[in-house]
């Protein structure tokens, strides 16, 4: 709790608050403003992780996205999160946290043995050593792998946080607040434009806020609030601080992560865990500056080996000590500044190396702290295992000592972070005077300013970014006034100059990439084995895999397999990275979706009417839609339903059928169109009559059925299941738009516009008698079978009324736009009462289509087709329409197919069950004696037993025949006989009324 690394002044936090939490189970303390990798270099904490896959004593590595070594568990129970990088968790009173991937502790943990075994977990060793015996892949090999395969733990109980999406536009992005995102926001954002700038720290400045530096004559960090409080005065700025853009995508359009509440224990009420945010852009200016990179020695991932400015960053914005006594190790000028601030600090630099030899802005920063300079010189071994305690160097001129020290600050130089840049393929290009790899051609609209574009020095990245920020700005239609980018305090040497890149030949360890323990020898080996392209290079060794990217590894790998071949890092090559640049939740990218908001639900007009009545619902896609009206004293559904039943066919009952997907399609080519999408004719039907029809899929088989009605020469109302409406609706605009673009069509989803009930019953004309308005004739001759017409009803409110049925009653539908819906089924149900009506569900609906021998989604299950549903005989000779060709395939059309037909159990006592197999009576129940399948029952009140609907082959020639419907998930052997599909008035009878 004492905080022993923290230094007495100085830093962003607010010493005033303390704030306590725990790593490991053990407690310490902090200040708001830190990080969780801060805190822990506050209280001198080194050991925070193990290695992947050698269980490696880590520490951490850098301050900021790319660590790739400090990846903890936060939180516990429901709102555990595995993986969280601890240089990126910002601190709060009670955050607990674990370290992973050890056991059973951090400073003990067992599976370090594998280091053991380093000899044989080399490159490429799960492709060799796997392969053999192939019988031990799925018993022993496979299920060892997913064992230890992860890091973290997830949560084993629901999330209990929620998530949000958001779609943002502006004129201009900012992407990121350093000294050039910030130039360039104060530029844009003083013309006018709507400006958004983007950070994903929780604080705005970037290297302003982690630096000893000077702007407009002021310390930089208290520029950066300056510019900050002046964009918050901006009414067109917005500000996304803890706000990561992680994807660059077509149209000007990004993917952004904000973490809402990811910084306090629980979410306040009603706000999100986080947010995924769409942002729009006219223009960008990419302000992300730049990664460092570390260098390859012996031990380099010790525990206290750390990125030189992340060292700078913790000590200065942080005020935290990562060590007493350091040791400062670069190959370029920028680690001068690390080797000052440590001794501004109190730190005490024993030795300064600088692998280039011959630069003065190191050996300056030598003389003025008393170090030991080293020029010319590496680090060839680290002593320490759970901490730094020392180090081996060798000189110019071949000899070695060692020094003692418990830090060693690395620089091998700057990357720009390009992330961006490349998600739509932009390549990279080389840059020797920078030797780093530099934004080739963004997408559309991006521009590249400071760092990220290898502009490194401050006074470039103010002024570069001022000039970016403008320029956007003016080609969205803004006046900007010229940026006048403000002073800054001068550079110490060649801020990008890099030194040599060959790593240390030694016999311990030199890692590559920390996250997937690649080291130097492992590149050697790829190498050595061919693997010599990047592409190869990076999924035979695993580098720049993982949570990181290769933000810290790629260009040294690049640069260790450079020096092996004999080639330039440019002709060795670079892979191209692809969203996101880091990681994004599951949660987040589901956001609201989930539970039972997953999908819309949709509600039918006549649901509140229906919730009164004491409905049951049931879901049905995305609608909610009443299952059954239950009464008093009706013990269960099925004796609800029952009576449902023999309501409507003995008087009238009504069903909200609104569901059902509505096609408004119209123009002069109408109906030639509908007659390429269904398998029967339309362009010759009358004005004012009805059709059922059936389209297939290419291949030929059964797509959806429904409906479709005739209103004028060029005006058609099309139904389609409730299921397959938006399906349909895609696959009817697929065909307009792109295969008969010449047909004059025009279509139009109304399904949401009108709301339709079924009336029906042998009383249902009289229902639909009482309801018309005066003037509209409904009888048979004005409404025959199969006719439609247009009316008004209930005085005067617009209406359509078809005469159709799905039950095998007489029946009508009658719609309504939409906003009636609730007044109509009122007006229906008075209207009504004298002829005994009642409302039925979809559960009665179901029984009476099986009685009817009516296919519907189970049968309609994207296997069949016309000929196996019966309707063979629908299909037209005189025309072509989709899937006609190939429904005459050989197997398609093959006679032994099984064909939809009816079936009863032979004992009436039984039950049947959907999904029983039909087998041969004294068959063996084998898949070769399978002949069919049971796809949907019921119980008939209309014949007081069970009935079902089945394909069975040739089933349509074996009516009187008994099989057996076998049951193998409940253990059920049926007898039934085969039958005709229809089981109540197979003449048609009541149907024309």
């Amino acid at each position: 709790m004492s905080q022993s690394h923290r230094l007495p002044t100085g830093g962003l936090i607010d010493r005033a608050r303390p704030l306590t939490f725990s790593f490991d189970g053990r407690s310490y303390s902090g200040h708001p403003g830190d990080t969780l990798a801060s805190a822990l270099v506050a209280n001198g904490v080194k050991l925070v992780g193990r290695s992947f896959k050698y269980h490696r004593p880590r520490g951490l590595l850098s301050a900021g996205s790319e660590e790739p070594n400090a990846l903890v568990e936060l939180r516990t129970g429901a709102r555990r999160e595995p993986n969280v990088k601890a240089t990126v968790a910002e601190l709060y009173q009670g955050l607990e946290a674990s370290s992973q991937n050890r056991w059973p502790s951090l400073a003990f943990d067992l599976l370090s043995v594998n280091q053991l075994a380093s000899p044989v977990f080399v490159a490429g060793f799960y492709y060799k050593t796997f392969m053999w015996p192939a019988a031990l892949w799925e018993k022993l090999y496979e299920p060892m792998i997913r064992r230890a395969a992860g890091l973290g733990r997830v949560a084993e109980a629901a999330d209990p946080d929620t998530y949000e999406k958001a779609t943002l536009h502006c004129d201009v992005l900012v992407i990121g607040s350093g000294p050039a995102g910030l130039a360039a926001a104060l530029a844009a954002g003083r013309s006018g434009a709507r400006v958004v700038l983007a950070e994903e720290d929780f604080a705005f400045g970037g290297r302003l806020i982690a630096e000893r530096r000077e702007v407009a004559g002021v310390a930089s960090a208290a520029w950066a609030a300056q510019a900050e409080a002046e964009l918050a005065s901006l009414p067109e700025v917005t500000l996304l601080r803890r706000t990561t853009v992680f994807g660059a995508y077509d149209g000007g359009a990004f993917g952004a992560l904000e973490r809402v509440s990811d910084h306090v224990a629980v979410p306040g009420p009603h706000q999100p865990r986080q947010r995924l945010w769409r942002i729009v852009a006219k223009r960008t200016v990419l302000a992300a500056g730049a990664l460092e990179r570390p260098l390859a020695f012996g031990g380099n991932d010790t525990p206290g080996v750390m990125m030189a400015g992340a060292v700078r960053t913790y000590l200065n914005r942080f005020g935290a000590a990562p060590g007493k006594r350091a040791v400062v190790y670069a190959n370029n000028d920028d680690a001068a500044r690390t080797v000052s601030d440590l001794a501004a600090t109190g730190a005490q630099v024993v030795a300064v190396i600088d692998a280039r030899g011959d630069a003065p802005a190191l050996a300056e920063a030598a003389r003025a702290t008393g170090a030991l300079l080293v020029s010319g010189g590496s680090i060839v071994r680290v002593h320490g295992r759970h901490g730094v305690k020392g180090c081996e160097i060798e000189s110019a001129r071949g000899g070695s000592f060692s020094v003692d020290c418990d830090l060693i600050a690395v620089s091998g130089g700057w990357n720009p972070t390009i992330h961006l840049t490349s998600h739509q393929g932009g390549r990279p290009g080389w840059r020797d005077d920078l030797a780093a790899f530099v934004p080739g051609t963004p997408p559309a609209g991006m521009a590249v300013a400071g760092a990220a574009a290898g502009a490194f020095s401050l006074s470039d990245a103010l002024a570069a970014g001022g000039r970016a920020g403008a320029d956007a700005a003016e080609v969205c239609g803004f006046t900007a006034a010229a940026f006048e980018a403000p002073t800054s305090d001068g550079e110490r040497g060649q801020v990008h100059g890099a030194g040599p890149w060959k790593p240390v030949s030694t016999k311990a360890k030199a890692f590559v990439d920390l996250q997937n323990d690649v080291t130097v020898k492992d590149v050697e080996l790829a190498a050595r084995e061919g693997f010599r392209s990047v592409e190869h290079l990076k999924r035979y060794t695993t580098l720049g895999m993982a949570t990181d990217q290769g933000k810290t590894a790629n260009v040294v790998g690049l640069a260790v397999m450079a020096e092996i071949t004999g080639r330039s890092i440019p002709d060795t090559g670079v892979t191209l990275t692809r969203p996101p640049f880091s990681p994004v939740s599951i949660g987040a990218l589901g956001g609201a979706h989930r539970h039972k908001e997953f999908r819309p639900t949709r509600l039918p007009p006549s649901h509140f009417w229906a919730e009164e009545q004491g409905a049951v619902f049931v879901e049905t896609g995305q609608w909610m839609r009443a299952a059954y009206f239950p009464r008093p004293g009706e013990k269960d559904w099925l004796e609800t339903t029952i009576r449902e039943v023999e309501t409507v066919r003995s008087k009238v009952g009504v069903y909200d059928a609104s569901t059902l997907g509505k096609i408004d399609v119209q123009g002069k080519d109408a109906g030639a169109f509908l007659d390429r999408v269904y398998i029967n004719t339309f362009s010759t039907m009358p004005v004012g009559k009805a059709r059922y029809g059936l389209m297939l899929r290419e291949d030929g088989l059964a797509m959806d059925d429904g409906t479709v009605a005739r209103f004028a020469e060029d005006r058609y109302y099309v139904t389609t299941s409730t299921a397959h409406a938006a399906s349909v609706m895609r696959h009817l605009e697929y065909c307009r738009q792109h295969l008969w673009p010449e047909l004059d069509v025009h279509l139009s989803s109304i399904t949401d516009a009108w709301a339709k009930f079924a009336i029906a019953g042998p009383r249902s004309r009289d229902v639909l008698t009482a309801l018309a308005d005066e003037g509209h004739d409904v009888t048979d001759v004005g409404l025959p079978y199969l006719g439609v017409k247009e009316l008004t009803v209930c005085g005067g409110t617009p209406a359509r009324a078809f005469r159709l049925s799905f039950s095998g009653e007489m029946a009508f539908e009658l719609a309504v736009p939409a906003r009636y819906g609730d007044a109509l089924i009122r007006a229906i149900i008075k209207a009504g009462e004298p002829f005994g009506i009642c409302p039925y569900g979809a559960e009665a609906l179901a029984v009476m289509r099986i009685e009817k021998g009516h296919a519907a989604a189970a049968e309609l299950n994207g296997q069949t087709t016309a000929a196996d549903l019966g309707l063979g005989g629908m299909m037209s000779k005189k025309k072509d329409c989709i899937g006609a060709v190939m429904s005459r395939r050989e197997g398609i059309a093959d006679p032994n197919r099984p064909r939809l037909t009816g079936f009863k159990p032979v004992n009436h006592a039984q039950r049947l069950r959907g999904g029983a197999h039909f087998l041969p009576k004294e068959a063996a129940a084998t898949a070769e004696n399978d002949q069919g399948y049971m796809t949907s029952v019921a119980y008939s009140p209309s014949n007081g037993h069970w009935v079902g609907l089945g394909f069975l082959v040739r089933g349509h020639e074996r009516h009187g025949e008994i099989v057996r419907a076998y049951d193998p998930v409940r253990g059920e052997d049926v007898e039934v006989e085969v039958c005709a599909p229809v089981f109540v008035d197979p003449e048609g009878v009541r149907v024309r009324g």
